[in-house]
């Protein structure tokens, strides 16, 4: 006697997964296949535009997590009657890809209509963006919704900036419950992108004793010590374009563009895990997949919480 053929084993987790709520790596297995694929096209052909906005979208994903979790509040636009988190000291005139994400999303509404979270989007686009320029991958559990609030005053307290001490770059991470290896691992994205004069500008003035001096002298052709808040510098001189552990050589040679940078490998208590990253290319990716995994578990919106947006800079109305 025939039998109706039984669901495979990674359909049953998917709807497992989204009945109870969990974050699930198969959790658009059936509801949207395609999702992944369209996500990491639009990611390469960004990057492949412009490198810089793979550190851009990696970014983008750190800084919602950090904001009441990993819910998509940070790609809200303000409003009449709505002030969201993009103009809040760590992210105004600095936070950028939104408009990739949105080119993303209306891909994916193309494909699969209202099923595929900004949230998700996010953090998708953050692995890709890794991957794109040459770093590891890892699985990204999926499921989160997004938030119909946003708050500029959690992005201006959590956020740590480029001037914290190592004590208060502690702090912040394990307020996420990320230990100080993820923040040192967390950091090495440092190993792309840029930073604005802005950002670095007290740092070759004023007398840090941290910072190599030909360094100092190099940074200051294209940041002056008044004007210039914009010009941009690569976080990462060796390979700028390359996920690497570059990052962590350059910290042993006093070489960190930013203050928060460098307080990791200044003599203290992350100096250790920072020399093994320098000299262990795969410690640093194993270290930073988990990490990347851990942030992207900050506090999720799932099940029926909040919604799933039809445009990621607004909420539904």
């Amino acid at each position: 006697m025939s039998s109706a053929p039984c669901p495979s084993l990674l359909v049953l987790v998917a709807m497992a997964s989204a009945a109870s709520g969990q974050l699930s790596p198969t959790f658009y297995l059936t509801s949207c296949p395609s999702a992944l694929f369209i996500i990491q096209t639009a990611v390469q052909a960004a990057v492949n535009s412009e490198p810089r906005m793979g550190a851009s979208l990696v970014r983008l994903h750190f800084h919602d997590c950090f904001v009441d979790g990993c819910d998509g509040s940070v790609l809200l636009a303000d409003t009449g009657s709505f002030v969201g988190e993009q103009g809040a000291a760590p992210n105004a005139g600095s936070i950028r890809g939104m408009n990739v994400i949105d080119n993303i999303k209306t891909q994916v509404e193309a494909a699969c209509t209202q099923t595929v979270s900004c949230a998700d989007i996010l953090a998708v686009a953050a692995r890709d963006s890794v991957v794109a320029l040459g770093g590891p991958s890892w699985t990204v559990p999926l499921g989160r919704r997004d938030s119909t609030t946003a708050s500029a005053a959690l992005a201006n307290s959590d956020l740590p900036g480029p001037g914290s001490s190592r004590s208060q770059l502690e702090a912040a991470f394990l307020k996420k419950n990320l230990n100080t290896v993820d923040m040192v691992a967390l950091s090495g994205a440092h190993t792309i992108g840029k930073a604005q004069c802005s950002n670095f500008r007290t740092r070759i003035y004023g007398g840090a004793t941290n910072i190599n001096t030909a360094f100092a002298t190099s940074l200051k052709a294209n940041c002056p010590q008044s004007g210039g808040n914009g010009n941009l510098a690569n976080l990462d001189t060796t390979t700028p374009n390359t996920f690497d552990n570059a990052y962590y050589t350059n910290l042993l040679s006093q070489k960190g563009l930013l203050h928060s940078d460098q307080v990791l490998f200044n003599n203290d208590t992350t100096d250790n895990t920072v020399r093994n990253f320098a000299s262990n290319a795969a410690a640093f990716s194993s270290a930073f997949t988990t990490a990347m995994i851990k942030m992207g578990n900050i506090a999720p919106l799932t099940g029926t919480q909040g919604q799933i947006r039809l445009s990621c800079s607004k909420v539904n109305s």
